[in-house]
């Protein structure tokens, strides 16, 4: 990076392009670093030199530039494509080509690609169908203009997109604690898929409207269910640092961030109705544990539901492989990073895995499948959520 920067190495050399595409960008070298570098940003920064001095990638990167410029920057048409993305998963299509093999016929990214799809969509979380069928149907309480609302929910692109559920659950546990919550018009994607691509230009873009739309209160919490927003969200104020219009705005915004689990942690938890025949492990999200500093937080939110049966997960702290669009832009060595998350999922031998972010809710769900462990992954809001629903707080009508 250094070389790059006193122009001593062309920035779209081989060299420089092999070692910044293959850093996960995890983040997990921060905490141990002596001299405290925010290796984070600087990564963003020489993505964004790739980004600019190397147009001309393979055929991947060119698809994402497209999809990035044409696509995330524009809300409607991202709109249409989840609901696209969701119509073909909710058909069973997906999981019927998955479990075919024809997909692997032609290409394990794109088999990969299509269990990623699939394993987004809503696990049964429980035995008992009655509870199932109450929490499919459960939509509130309303995400819209909340009266005395004590927090904001950012709902995230690909989290409202493709998990729309995770943040129902969020508003209905945040509720059942105390906490009302509203949904901000206006609000687009956080921008870390263009941070991570390189395009911080894209993200500046994202981050301005996202500041807009949750200006309405200078005062609110806003509240991620998803590691990876949460992590980008929080670094608004270094992104947008340099701009006189969005500067101070940007700390302002930075500093209302924080976690689902790290909002509840400060209150007294009302606890769920126990779990009496599964287990259950939690694997951390690199962004939310590194980014967000959310550590004893999740397993609290975990530790409300009586009788669970918590079993440690070997590694939880290290990275699963997603990072981000990582496990389609370098498939190899993102399966190797989680061929060994997956040995550590055998040996704990739980039957749901818990992560409180939707990347890797994804690569982990998709790699158990196609490994073959019988794992069920979920946000933990949603096994807390479940659980609030079996103890009796939501009633019988939607709340």
């Amino acid at each position: 990076m250094r070389a790059v920067e006193e122009q001593k190495l062309a920035a779209n050399s081989s060299s420089f392009k092999l070692h910044i595409d293959r850093c996960l960008g995890c983040r997990a070298c921060e905490p141990v670093c002596p001299a405290g570098v925010q290796y984070g940003q600087l990564l963003e920064t020489s993505r964004a030199e790739l980004f600019v001095a190397d147009e001309k990638r393979g055929f991947t990167h060119r698809l994402l530039r497209m999809a990035l410029r044409h696509v995330w920057l524009h809300p409607a048409r991202l709109r249409f494509a989840f609901a696209a993305a969701r119509m073909f998963r909710d058909s069973g299509v997906a999981r019927l080509l998955v479990r075919s093999g024809i997909p692997r016929l032609f290409s394990r990214r794109l088999e990969f690609a299509l269990a990623l799809l699939d394993s987004s969509s809503a696990i049964s979380l429980d035995s008992d169908s009655d509870v199932d069928s109450l929490l499919q149907s459960a939509t509130g309480p309303k995400l819209d203009k909340q009266p005395h609302a004590s927090t904001m929910l950012f709902s995230g692109c690909v989290g409202e997109g493709l998990f729309s559920r995770v943040n129902r659950a969020t508003a209905r546990v945040l509720n059942v604690n105390g906490l009302r919550t509203t949904l901000p018009e206006g609000q687009v994607c956080c921008g870390a898929l263009h941070a991570h691509a390189g395009d911080l230009e894209g993200a500046c873009t994202l981050a301005r409207r996202n500041i807009e739309a949750f200006d309405c209160s200078d005062d609110l919490p806003i509240i991620t269910n998803a590691g990876g927003c949460g992590a980008m969200l929080a670094t608004y104020g270094h992104l947008l640092a340099s701009d006189p219009l969005f500067s101070e705005r940007a700390l302002r915004f930075t500093s209302r961030v924080r976690d689902v689990s790290q909002q509840l942690e400060g209150v007294t938890l009302k606890e769920g109705s126990g779990r009496q025949s599964e287990s259950a492990t939690y694997d951390a999200s690199c962004h939310l544990l590194y980014g967000q500093h959310a550590t004893g937080a999740p397993l609290k939110l975990l530790r409300a539901i009586r009788n669970l049966k918590l079993v440690p997960l070997e590694g939880s702290e290290r990275c699963c492989g997603a990072a981000g669009i990582y496990n389609l832009l370098e498939p190899d060595m993102s399966q190797g990073v989680l061929k060994e998350k997956l040995s550590h999922v055998r040996e704990a031998g739980a039957d749901l895995l818990a992560t409180g972010n939707p990347g890797c809710q994804m690569q982990i769900g998709a790699g158990a499948t196609l490994a073959g462990i019988p794992l069920r992954v979920c946000h933990p809001i949603e096994l807390l959520d479940e659980s609030y629903r079996r103890a009796g707080f939501y009633g019988t009508a939607n709340q």
